[in-house]
């Protein structure tokens, strides 16, 4: 009996700091237990990327209505949309390593400086990729494989995505400032809003204008989660204050970002370049059906992904704050501790995958062919989930010491090097057609997973300087 009120009261313990990480409340995560700091933080990011999951596979289950065409495009397109999100976490990254610094040394002015001069970096790049994309939209389908019809089809649905650009960007920069200053409850809500707004407006929108319908609600709604967190940067209600001076280009401040966010940036770059040379390959392999299938995979793919992107980012925050200590030590088991927690994460997920994938993918989709690669293609990709989450931990508490350039290479010869060689090997001179290339991503992601352990396990990050 006293072993079950033990249990009770360790429950009753657990829910209390659940909820006291959803009210936001401020808490200094340099002092008292580790777990502790984890479950306050995790919990906000993971509920919020796990929204970010829902608006992804929302848009996929109402494009999926209208047939593969439709989920061709909305996949082609998401395949370059990955660029822009590469910026935008790149100079995330960068800001969320220079605000947790800040925040470590319990300097918030310089925090909020840090935070502005990002955000005036982010609206300069953002202008030309908007232009880029609604000018070369049919052209850019075209390149990746799409057939005619698909183009014809899909041209004003990449229009308007790329052209909405400055929203994706701003979304995740500013919901980067505010976890590195460990708010990660506002980021929560600003895309819980985002995504709740998508999921009332993309069924309305895609029955009055079709599959464009879907790109107006996605922008309408990562619009009003931006308008949100603008009112709290501006407001002060939260540790990040931004105010009139911070507005002012200070030409030192934006060095150090984009020192660390090019890297960063390139290091998304890089893994999103290989996912659309892997589309293509599929694409062109397989033809448009291939290409569906494997475009509702990776949907829910993505949709078990971020929610541990999510416990990966408090790794990050974790990382920067107890540096701006000076507890580089505190910071090393803040990030063994979180990818052991991921690790268990992600082994629930590998069960799912591999028992239930063809019931996930019927939500999506009735056509038997589409059906039959996305299975196949959950199932293989699935696999590796395990060493994606103790890699992603690493690689993001990397990112977070402001050490952006490690994992860049790493990136770079895991994917560029060896991944796409692989995918090609397998698909074309092994003849195993677009299941080579399945096979190619796990394979390669454990091989990430365990160069990014190693040389964390090295410990060069704890003197990097932000």
């Amino acid at each position: 009996m006293p072993q079950v009120f033990t249990y009770i009261n360790k429950f009753y313990s657990l829910w209390s700091l659940i909820k006291r990480s959803l009210k936001g409340e401020n808490y200094d995560y340099t002092q008292g237990s580790i777990r502790q700091a984890i479950v306050l933080l995790a919990v906000p990011m993971i509920l919020e990327l796990s929204l970010e999951s829902v608006f992804a596979v929302v848009d996929m289950f109402f494009v999926g209505k209208l047939g593969e065409n439709a989920i061709a495009t909305v996949g082609l397109t998401e395949s370059v949309v990955t660029i822009v999100y590469s910026i935008a976490i790149g100079l995330s990254t960068a800001a969320t390593a220079m605000v947790a610094r800040r925040i470590g040394e319990k300097n918030e002015e310089d925090a909020a400086h840090a935070g502005m001069q990002a955000l005036i970096i982010s609206l300069i790049a953002t202008v030309a990729i908007s232009i880029a994309g609604i000018i070369l939209a049919p052209s850019i389908l075209k390149v990746m494989g799409a057939k005619p019809e698909v183009v014809k089809d899909g041209a004003s649905f990449t229009r308007i995505m790329l052209g909405g650009s400055v929203v994706i960007m701003l979304l995740f920069l500013i919901n980067g400032i505010f976890r590195g200053a460990g708010n990660a409850a506002i980021a929560m809500r600003s895309l819980w809003l985002a995504s709740l707004c998508n999921i009332v407006l993309c069924p309305l929108f895609i029955h009055i204008w079709g599959l464009k319908g879907a790109a107006i609600a996605t922008t309408i709604g990562r619009g009003i989660g931006v308008a949100y967190q603008c009112y709290h940067l501006l407001k002060g209600t939260s540790s990040i204050h931004i105010k009139a001076k911070h507005f002012k280009f200070d030409v030192p401040v934006m060095k150090s970002l984009i020192g660390i966010a090019w890297p960063a940036t390139f290091q998304f770059l890089i893994a999103s370049g290989s996912w659309i040379v892997l589309a293509m390959l599929v694409a062109h392999t397989g033809g448009t059906t291939a290409s569906a299938g494997y475009q509702v995979a990776i949907r829910n793919v993505v949709f078990f992904i971020l929610p541990a992107w999510g416990l990966s980012n408090a790794a990050a925050t974790l990382v920067g704050q107890n540096l701006g200590a000076k507890q580089p030590q505190r910071a090393e088991q803040s990030v063994l501790l979180t990818a052991k927690y991921n690790a268990i994460f992600m082994t629930g997920v590998t069960a799912l995958f591999m028992f239930f994938a063809g019931p996930i993918i019927s939500v999506f989709t009735k056509d038997v062919e589409v059906h039959q690669v996305g299975t196949m293609a959950l199932q293989i990709i699935g696999t590796g989930y395990i060493f994606y989450g103790v890699g992603m931990v690493m690689i993001q508490a990397l990112n977070g010491a402001g050490d952006t350039k490690t994992p860049t290479l790493i990136n770079l010869f895991g994917f560029w090097f060896f991944q796409i060689p692989l995918a090609f090997v397998l698909t074309k001179w092994l003849d195993m057609g677009i299941s080579g290339s399945f096979i190619s991503i796990p394979v390669a992601e454990t091989a990430i997973a365990v160069a990014a352990y190693v040389l964390f396990r090295k410990g060069r990050w704890k003197t990097v300087m932000v």
